[in-house]
């Protein structure tokens, strides 16, 4: 608790995966109060022809009401 799924198109290297991981385990550990070591994170890579489907129409609509920042597209 708690676990952290971003979901973005593919193409970042692991690398970059677990910077952006640490990041975002880091600002929520600093920022709720959560020990670091109770914090998973997991990234799903999407393709970007598939991004509509399998996310936007799933997760990003308006009745979403745990969607607390929506995108600007």
């Amino acid at each position: 608790m708690p676990h952290i799924i971003v979901k973005m198109y593919k193409g970042r290297t692991e690398e970059k995966k677990m910077e952006i991981a640490n990041i975002l385990a880091e600002a929520l550990s600093e920022k709720g109060g959560i020990d670091r070591s109770a914090i998973s994170v997991a990234i799903e890579d999407i393709p970007k022809e598939n991004w509509k489907e399998e996310v936007y129409d799933k997760e990003l609509t308006e009745e979403n009401k745990n969607l607390y920042i929506k995108p600007g597209y």
